[in-house]
């Protein structure tokens, strides 16, 4: 008995090591697994832990305290911390706060992101593309894009401020969290906004204060939701930019004109408020009267111009000018210019006045004809040359043309029109004006002296004329009687075809050819021997016999020839 109660309390080694392994078995203890321990001491930063293991482990004091937040942690303190490994190289266990955080978290978290619900976090560091968040030991990844509804340059005021989130991705495999601070303010944004919507009705007149202003209205918040102030519901005049109207920070009295209960978005107008100037416009402004305006807006297709506060008419380009047909309207009037226009339209559905702005100026073809009439002499700077004549600018800012026809007598038009450039000055006589097609013909071949009017002075048709031979040529002969020359024909050489040769004819030969045609515009004279031989025949046959009566032709001849000579 006494030997084994001496060996009892003098146990050798191997009976240590078996009462070590009995104390781990009997703690449970495993690597990798979240258990409980007590804080026996806090030297500096770190804190000294006790897990029921041969040697306590040591843990940092930040990992007991959230980004932000300080610890509070003090001795005797029970907390759970993740085994790492049971014993290091320097003996001691390895225990961590942060990954038995983790290990908690991520089962809170799968929870939440099953049950759709909001988890809360703090955002504590930035990284590339966003930022990162502490969910209560796990740490989760914010797009930059999911911050807020609206970029923000400054995110200093949302970090290390606890907030709510929205999961949007999950996957503990790879240590993955994805999350959203926008997605979170939208629910909410939306639930208040449907609460304030249902308090509005439309027609309602409420008193809004101007938040925004872009290029095409304003953005006016009603009390905790915005509202949309178009740039063409701010008056009934034109507002070329709400700014003209409106500051930001302005208050301001709306009628709310539709709300879509879907979108929550709200239609605003301030003209509206007022009386509508376009109610009995047709009185007001009749067809054909003339009023004055202001130039508002010039487009490519023409001018807008206000008559009054919220009445604008339109001046088409074709209604411009008289003259300037092709012409930006920009080069005819200018913004802020006051112009006198005539009504020629008046639409009062769609809220349209035609104007016209050549109509309170005379027709410029009307008062050329009247201090130009046909026969006139104008002179004209040539403004444009073209295959069928020259254009000429003429007083009253009208232009006139001259056909090829009309620029010579002797040479064709196609030649002639060469020796005139743009520029050039010329005189030429107004042939005929047309004022409905606006179109003046004028001829510079008319102002030559025309030795055709004294040439064939007392010449009619049917008389016989001496000319004189001045070329020779395969077709006829070329003649010339008082200066005007003519062209006989081959087939008006004779009446007999043996003696249809022009080559019997010499040049300076004369002789008496029977007029046939006067023809003024070609300055020509139509001839032929032919004709004149055949009317002295019937006239010789006429006077003295017939071949009938028993006389040869050669007797009837030759008496009319002997009474002659």
């Amino acid at each position: 008995m006494v030997s084994n109660s001496a060996s009892s309390y003098s146990p050798t080694r191997d009976d240590f090591a078996a009462m070590l392994d009995e104390s781990f078995a009997g703690g449970n203890l495993q690597e990798s697994s979240v258990i409980k321990g007590k804080v026996v001491a806090i030297e500096k930063d770190m804190a000294v832990i006790d897990v029921g293991l041969k040697t306590e482990g040591r843990v940092a004091l930040r990992e007991f305290a959230g980004p932000g937040r300080e610890s509070d942690l003090k001795v005797g303190d029970e907390v759970e911390v993740f085994l790492d490994r049971i014993e290091n190289a320097l003996g001691e266990a390895v225990l961590s706060r942060d990954k038995a955080r983790r290990e908690e978290s991520w089962g809170k978290l799968e929870k939440a992101f099953q049950n759709n619900e909001k988890v809360n976090g703090v955002i504590f560091n930035q990284v590339k593309g966003g930022f990162t968040v502490d969910l209560d030991g796990a740490v989760a990844f914010l797009p930059r894009s999911q911050v807020d509804i609206r970029p923000i340059r400054d995110v200093a005021p949302l970090m290390n401020n606890s907030q709510p989130f929205q999961i949007l991705k999950m996957d503990r495999r790879r240590g993955n969290i994805v999350v959203s601070r926008r997605t979170v303010l939208e629910e909410t944004r939306a639930e208040q906004r449907q609460e304030l919507v249902q308090n509005l009705e439309e027609g309602q007149v409420i008193d809004g204060v101007v938040k925004n202003i872009t290029d095409y209205g304003a953005f006016v918040d009603l009390g905790g939701i915005d509202g949309l102030l178009h740039v063409t519901d701010i008056a009934w005049r034109r507002v070329n930019h709400p700014t003209e109207v409106l500051t930001i920070g302005q208050t301001v009295k709306v009628k709310i004109i539709k709300i879509n209960h879907e979108t929550h978005r709200i239609s605003l107008g301030m003209k509206q408020l007022l009386d509508d100037p376009w109610q009995g416009i047709e009185a007001k402004y009749p067809l054909g009267a003339r009023f004055t305006g202001r130039v508002t807006n010039i487009t490519d297709y023409g001018a807008f111009v206000e008559l009054e506060p919220g009445i604008e008419g339109l001046i088409h380009v074709s209604e411009m000018s008289w003259t300037k047909k092709n012409m930006h309207p920009g080069k005819i009037v200018s913004t802020s210019q006051e112009v006198e226009v005539q009504v020629l339209e008046v639409d009062s559905v769609k809220r349209r006045i035609s104007l016209g702005l050549k109509q309170t100026m005379r027709n410029p073809w009307e008062v050329f004809v009247e201090k130009f009439p046909v026969g006139s002499v104008v002179e004209g700077e040539v403004k444009n040359k073209t295959e069928f004549g020259l254009f000429l600018g003429l007083e009253g800012d009208v232009d006139g043309m001259v056909h090829l026809s009309d620029l010579d007598w002797k040479l064709p038009g196609e030649q002639v029109i060469d020796d005139f450039k743009k520029g050039d000055v010329v005189r030429a006589q107004v042939l005929d004006v047309d004022v409905e097609k606006e179109r003046i013909s004028l001829s510079i071949k008319a102002l030559e002296n025309d030795t055709m009017t004294e040439a064939v002075d007392g010449v009619k048709r049917g008389s016989v004329v001496s000319v004189t031979v001045t070329a020779i040529e395969d077709g006829g002969i070329e003649v010339e009687y008082n200066g005007v020359k003519s062209f006989i024909r081959r087939s008006d050489l004779a009446r007999d075809r043996q003696d249809q040769r022009p080559e019997r004819f010499s040049v300076g030969d004369t002789v008496d050819a029977r007029v046939t045609n006067i023809d003024t515009k070609t300055r020509r004279l139509g001839l032929s021997i032919k004709a004149r031989e055949i009317a002295e025949e019937k006239e010789a046959i006429d006077q003295y016999g017939s071949s009938d009566s028993g006389a040869s032709l050669g007797d009837i001849l030759g008496a009319a020839l002997n009474r002659r000579g």
